[in-house]
């Protein structure tokens, strides 16, 4: 006979422990709101995760006053990203001339960023973080959602919230159990990651290389690349079949240096596949139930901009729903709608941008299987106009609306 569960009560139950609930559980928790963090994982731990992190989130926690502290951790900066056309080496994006105090890219493992918003958000009393619990089920109280149910290991778990949010990204349990009906953009290709080790003699800076048929990115992890192979829409299998040595040929001929340790890459086993979706929600709420991050928009891995996207729907949702956590009753579905219409126009610009890039360029390229590759016209101003550097960086590095967090006493 089971046992019965365990219910537990909070103001917010936020599911998911990635970079959108882990914000959103501190600000909250700062803002004297009881809540709960539910992550399905029992650390966080996990390899080619995205480990950007953003002029505009480095710009919110030093409104938190946590910045100096977090670049105490181990990681690398990102002053500027160039990418090589051909034989054509294009500076895109010059970050130093944004309005921020930090005015770079920092390259961080995610599992060092989440634990350190969570040591964080574990200094105030109400907060819970819920680690090895899967979210399974709504709660449904006639016209509301009332919390969820989960697994905690063995056990049945029941919280009951007066707001539930969904974080749980790209493959959210809370979105489909909600029904919430999603525009499909789509994309034109997937993304294989692995590392290789890094040695004094390469470059320092991050980079791009694009040829006939193939499109490779090397991003400077200290003591290792993170590479991402970008390929056609679903040809993982044919690049599989074609074999391992195949592949480590194609790399050491976009990327030369890295010629005498290829054979790190000893079998597919070391390359994960992102299957990447461009996709965002209609509606993203009903009553006592809204979703935010991945689990609202997926979005493409063109820009690296998916994880900023999600941290600013956080800031934005705890800036407008705090006051009303705090207090006691129902969260009026208005306002949960103010949220949705705050951050639906930055989500839908940026998918717009980077589904012209996708269409225009990655396509193009993947779809070019031989000849000389020429950078456009267009990019190759950047060299020789350095202001026109800035419009990326301020794309990639601060976004459509960015969010500013607010003090709330």
């Amino acid at each position: 006979m089971d046992a019965t569960p365990e219910t537990l009560v909070c103001r917010c139950c936020v599911v998911g422990g990635g970079p959108a609930g882990m914000m959103l559980g501190l600000l909250l928790a700062r803002a004297g709101v009881d809540t709960i963090v539910v992550e399905k994982h029992h650390d966080f731990l996990r390899d080619f995760r995205g480990d950007t992190i953003h002029p505009s989130t480095l710009e919110a926690l030093h409104d938190l006053g946590l910045l100096d502290e977090l670049l105490k951790l181990p990681h690398q900066k990102a002053m500027q990203l160039e990418g090589k056309v051909g034989d054509v080496t294009i500076p895109l994006a010059d970050f130093s001339h944004l309005p921020v105090h930090a005015k770079y890219i920092v390259f961080m493992p995610q599992w060092d960023f989440l634990d350190f918003l969570a040591a964080h958000a574990k200094r105030y009393p109400n907060f819970r973080l819920l680690m090895d619990t899967q979210a399974d089920g709504l709660i449904r109280e006639e016209c509301r959602v009332g919390g969820i149910t989960a697994k905690q290991g063995d056990n049945s778990l029941t919280i009951r919230a007066a707001l539930t949010i969904g974080a749980d990204g790209r493959h959210s349990i809370i979105r489909d159990k909600a029904g919430f009906a999603r525009q499909e953009i789509g994309a034109p290709m997937d993304v294989l990651w692995f590392r290789l080790s890094r040695q004094e003699s390469d470059q320092n800076e991050t980079f791009g290389r694009i040829e006939a048929g193939q499109f490779f990115i090397l991003i400077n992890r200290g003591e290792h690349w993170q590479c991402g192979y970008v390929i056609a829409k679903g040809s993982a299998e044919t690049l599989k079949a074609e074999g391992i040595e195949k592949f480590r040929q194609r790399i050491t001929a976009l990327a030369p240096f890295v010629a005498d340790r290829v054979n790190e890459i000893a079998t597919f086993d070391n390359i994960k596949l992102l299957t990447v979706a461009v996709d965002r929600l209609l509606q993203w709420h009903r009553p006592g139930l809204i979703c935010i991050g991945d689990a609202a928009h997926a979005m493409s891995p063109v820009g690296g901009v998916g994880i900023n996207l999600a941290i600013q729907d956080a800031i934005a949702a705890a800036n407008i729903l705090g006051e009303s956590l705090r207090g006691e009753g129902e969260v009026a579905d208005a306002l949960l709608a103010q949220v949705q219409k705050r951050r639906e126009w930055p989500v839908k610009v940026t998918q717009m941008m980077q589904v012209l890039i996708q269409n225009k360029v990655i396509s193009r390229v993947l779809g070019r299987a031989t000849g000389k590759i020429r950078p456009p016209w267009l990019a190759r101003l950047f060299i020789h106009i350095p202001f026109l550097r800035r419009l990326p960086a301020g794309l990639i590095g601060i976004g459509v609306r960015p969010e500013r967090v607010r003090v709330l006493s």
